[in-house]
Order: structure tokens, then C-alpha cells, then sequence
């Protein structure tokens, strides 16, 4: 039997961004589908506060790459929800490596970001397909980055990847409709542990200076981007094949 509330898929789920939209999925009512892959404990955590806001959840550990995993969790879902209305792709991973170090970038670290960001994000997708197919407004929403859409001083195969994600994005907009809608955002830098592990020591220096020269004057945080994703679900019902940019317009500024 189907829920009667919309139910959502968040995959990486357990921090950042996929946290802060699955709570503010269950804040606006639906269901929540909360994917991790390692985090156990953190995602137990986002399963609570989205139940708090007063979501059913189902706590989903699947490797996003592993398509045997990935059916296994759509299965779960039809089976405790009977439905599916969006899907977001945020699962995610990087390397710390620099873009000038090629010999220190193996081809097992450069396979395993693709193997996530990339392919992971077409497996969790085409199992997901024939539930958003049934919904009345089935949607996906992709993390992208704006390091997938200019040049950055990013490690090599993260930027890459986000370029897929991009790529795909467009693509997979028309493959999908008019049944499902398919749109991205892209974040700038964003406040929190993924960019204090990126800038380590430098994290406060940088992302004041980042700060600086942004027109709304701060940095983007994981809710910034929730919200945006929120949007792109609940409101624009006509956009698809869109990537959001969300960086308080420092792009257009460089």
C-alpha cells in the first residue's frame, strides 16, 4: 500500500547537504529515504531529526556505485513506502591531491570518485526511474559543483566528475520527461567540515577572503543549498535541465 505522504530519496544523507535537505524535506512532509554508506551513527542522527520534524524514515546503508546495492535499496523503499517522488543525488566523494601533482593521483583514487559521483549518480537514477515515473511530480536533483562548471583549483577527478554531473543533468532531463523533471544545483564554497578538510589550516583565511569579494558578502552554507533544491522541487514545475548556481554571486564577480 502507498504512503499518502510524498516520500524522497536523499543518497549521502548522513552530513552537509544531503542532511540539511532531508530534514528540510520532512519539514515540508514528506518521507524520507536516508542513504549512507559509512556513517551509521551520523545517519541515525539526520533519520531522528527528520523524524522529529515529523517524517517517516528508512535508514538505507548502500554503496551508490554497487548497482546491487542500489536495486536493494529502491526495493526497500517500494517496499516500506510504495512510492517515490524525488530522488537526490548527493553522494559524493574527493581526493586530496593537487591538480599539479599527477603522480601522486592513482588510478585507483581517480576511479573511485567516478565510480560515486558519476556512476553512481546513473545507477541510483535508473533504479529509481520506474517509482518517480508513478509520481505526479517526479524529480531529481543533483549535487553538481561549481567546480564542474569553470575551471578550479580542485583535485582533478572531483572536477571532472562534477563536469559529468553536469553533463548528465542535461541529458538525462530529456531522456526522463515529461514524466520526471531533472535539474542540479551547483554550490560555491560552502561553510562546514567539506571545505575545512579541503583548506585545512587556511579554512578561516580563505573563506573570509571568499566572503569578501561575494556580492551578498558570506559564504554558502548546506542550508543555502537545501533551499534551493526545495525550490526546484516544490515550486518550479516547469524547469528542467537547469544547473543552479549557489554562491552568493561570486561567480559572476571572477
Amino acid at each position: 500500500m502507498s504512503s499518502e505522504k510524498p516520500t524522497a530519496l536523499v543518497t549521502g544523507a548522513a552530513t552537509g547537504i544531503g542532511r540539511s535537505v532531508a530534514i528540510a524535506l520532512a519539514k515540508n512532509g514528506y518521507d524520507v529515504v536516508v542513504n549512507y554508506s559509512r556513517s551509521e551513527d551520523a545517519a541515525k542522527v539526520t533519520a531522528r531529526e527528520a523524524e522529529a520534524a515529523g517524517a517517516k524514515t528508512l535508514l538505507c546503508r548502500a554503496d551508490v556505485s554497487d548497482d546491487a546495492s542500489v536495486r536493494a535499496m529502491l526495493a526497500a523503499t517500494e517496499k516500506e513506502f510504495g512510492r517515490l517522488d524525488v530522488l537526490i543525488n548527493n553522494a559524493g566523494t574527493t581526493v586530496d591531491v593537487e591538480p599539479k601533482n599527477f603522480e601522486e593521483m592513482t588510478v585507483d583514487a581517480w576511479n573511485r570518485v567516478f565510480s560515486v559521483n558519476v556512476l553512481g549518480l546513473f545507477l541510483v537514477t535508473r533504479a529509481a526511474t520506474p517509482l518517480l515515473k508513478k509520481s505526479p511530480n517526479g524529480c531529481v536533483v543533483n549535487t553538481c559543483s561549481i567546480a564542474g562548471l569553470r575551471p578550479s583549483a580542485q583535485p582533478l577527478p572531483y572536477a571532472a566528475s562534477k563536469a559529468a554531473v553536469a553533463n548528465l543533468t542535461e541529458t538525462l532531463d530529456n531522456a526522463l520527461g515529461p514524466q520526471i523533471r531533472v535539474n542540479a544545483v551547483a554550490p560555491g564554497w560552502i561553510e562546514g567540515e567539506w571545505m575545512k578538510r579541503t583548506l585545512a589550516k587556511n579554512y578561516e583565511g580563505l573563506m573570509a577572503r571568499r566572503a569578501k569579494y561575494t556580492p551578498l558578502n558570506r559564504c554558502c552554507t548546506e542550508d543555502d543549498v537545501a533551499d534551493s533544491m526545495l525550490s526546484l522541487i516544490l515550486h518550479n514545475h516547469f524547469v528542467t535541465g537547469e544547473i543552479i548556481i549557489v554562491d552568493g554571486g561570486f561567480s559572476s564577480t571572477t
